[in-house]
Order: structure tokens, then sequence, then C-alpha cells
């Protein structure tokens, strides 16, 4: 489980870095700003907000590679509501890809599997705690 959140974190940071890197710095190495975000949230505004679940997700590791702290104490709210939001934030990016790939083939791809990544981070999390709860 800790090797699983760990790696889906570090991912994510490096779909955020090298976002970022094309943002600011060209990285001619990588693909165009355009391919990486559909720009639904203005890119001032979501890069603070991928920082923060950022700092989120490493809390949470944090906490299940130390086994104590606020994220490895088992709660309902991460077995019901949190798990059922992962599911459902899977199920909606699962179809996305297709639904895109059919009406907006131009639209950009890169983000899709990194919401893919977030919501396997927030299931693996949400049945760990329904476990611990059953059990």
């Amino acid at each position: 489980m800790v090797p699983l959140l760990w790696a889906l974190l570090t991912l994510f940071v490096l779909r955020v870095a090298g976002q970022a890197m094309v943002a600011f710095w060209g990285a001619p190495w990588l693909p165009p700003m355009e391919r990486w975000y559909s720009g639904l949230l203005p890119y001032p505004l979501l890069l603070p907000a991928q920082i923060v679940i950022i700092v989120l997700m490493a809390k949470i590791c944090s906490d299940f590679t130390r086994r104590r702290g606020f994220f490895v104490q088992p709660r309902r709210f991460f077995a019901g509501p949190w798990l059922w939001f992962g599911w459902i934030y899977l199920g909606a990016m699962l179809l996305r890809l297709p639904a895109q790939l059919l009406f907006k083939p131009d639209a950009p791809v890169i983000p899709i599997p990194f919401h893919w990544v977030l919501a396997t981070f927030v299931i693996a999390v949400g049945l760990w705690h329904r476990r611990r709860l059953r059990g």
C-alpha cells in the first residue's frame, strides 16, 4: 500500500513539474502547453491547486509510511464518501478518454491519465480504511 501511494504521488509530481517546466521555461523536449491542460482553470489558479493536492498527498503518504497520524486512523468518511468519490471520479475519467477522442479529438489527452492517478490514490486510501473498519 505505502509503495503504491508514493508511486502515485511521484507520477503526479512529475506531471505538475513537466507542465510547470513548459509554462515557465519552454522545455522544448516536452509537449507544448496546449497539450498539458484543457484550460478549464487558468494556469495561475491550476498550479497552486495542484501544489495543494501534492502537499495533501505527501501528508497522506507520510502518515501511511509512519503508521501514525490523521490519515491512518480508521475513519468512516474515508471508507464511505471518500471511497465513493474515488470510484465516481475514476469512472468519469475513464469515460472521458473515449468521449473526448470521439467528440473533441484535438483536445489535450495528457491530463486524463493523471486524473486516473489521483482517483486511484483516493480509492487506495478509501479501501484501506474500509478494510480497517470491517476488520
